[in-house]
């Protein structure tokens, strides 16, 4: 040992502990705030387009229509079933068309097939609609099929397999409804991520409500029994979830109560709450109910198109990445 190291440690705890007391002195400047550099955000905003949130509106009409379809085929209700079929099988084109359309090279869609990732959302999400379609496919051609056909073996044939084809659509319903949600809340978008446990509540109730109103519009009263039941419940799952989301979602909740989401989502809100109450006059009369499951559907739309406008708000100024960020180091 040189003579040397004894004087090198004492003048080291000399020097932490002067550190020491001034770590515990109370600072003259207070912390800077970080925004980032040249004001510039620190993530990129989703390059999607308006098809991305109808995609998501649309795929949850298909969920909700092709369930009340399956309910009114067991329960005797032709008008509510054909309705359901019908409309199931609508909006799943339209959802396709509006997913394959925002994709960079369209052409390429069917690529998605050629893998199955449970770790992926996308690919998950890619054979629960692979699962899902030829069941509502089959059930509505069943259902428009001309009269004259209908006496042929093959028209006989296709209307039998229609109720199991309905049915096993039915199953896969509500994943439908809901997995478009896990698929935001697993990007990096801060509004989506932080959302992660009610965003599914919020959505699976939308497609709910949606489903219900858009029944409620375009069926007789007298069967619309079952579609005004999911529309309220749908409703109130909705109006429950947002409330969730904003109280709970902490700094992330400003981009959905600020701007144009909060402005979206207000009036879904208010439309949502309207075709509720109309959800409980709805079996006085045609009026009402047709008022009601316009306001329903309405609303939903809305709603979808509010939370993908927070999403990208949220990517547009970076307190919403590095706050939560800073928070979680200090909890360490």
């Amino acid at each position: 040992m040189t003579p040397r190291e004894p004087r090198s440690d004492a003048r080291h705890a000399k020097t932490f502990g002067r550190r020491k007391r001034r770590s515990r002195e109370e600072l003259m400047v207070p912390p800077a705030e970080f925004r980032s550099y040249y004001g510039r955000p620190v993530l990129k905003p989703p390059v999607w387009e308006w098809k991305v949130p109808a995609y998501l509106f649309t795929g949850g009409l298909a969920a909700g229509t092709s369930l009340l379809a399956a309910g009114a085929d067991l329960t005797g209700r032709p008008a509510l079933r054909r309705a359901g079929r019908t409309g199931s099988l609508a909006a799943l084109l339209a959802s396709g068309y509006l997913l394959v359309a925002d994709l960079g090279r369209p052409e390429r869609f069917h690529h998605m097939l050629r893998v199955a990732k449970p770790t992926s959302p996308m690919s998950v999400g890619t054979w629960i609609l692979t699962a899902f379609g030829p069941g509502v496919g089959l059930a509505a051609v069943a259902e428009v099929l001309p009269s004259g056909l209908r006496r042929t073996l093959p028209g006989r044939l296709l209307r039998a397999a229609a109720r199991p084809a309905g049915l096993a659509s039915a199953v896969v319903a509500p994943a439908v409804a809901s997995y478009t949600a896990v698929l935001l809340s697993q990007t990096a978008v801060p509004a989506w991520h932080e959302a992660h446990a009610p965003l599914p509540f919020v959505f699976t109730g939308s497609a709910a409500a949606s489903s219900g109103g858009f029944a409620m519009a375009l069926v007789p009263v007298a069967e619309a029994g079952p579609a005004r039941a999911l529309a309220a419940f749908g409703a109130a799952t909705e109006l429950v979830a947002s409330k969730v989301l904003e109280k709970r979602l902490g700094l992330a909740a400003e981009a959905y109560t600020t701007g144009k989401a909060h402005r979206l989502r207000k009036w879904s809100e208010r439309l949502t709450v309207a075709g509720l109450a109309g959800t409980l006059l709805g079996h006085r009369g045609r009026a009402i109910s047709v008022a009601a499951g316009t306001a329903l559907f309405a609303g939903s739309a809305l709603q979808r198109f509010g939370v993908f406008e927070a999403g990208v708000a949220s990517t547009k100024d970076p307190k919403y990445v590095v706050t939560p960020q800073r928070e979680r180091l200090e909890n360490r």
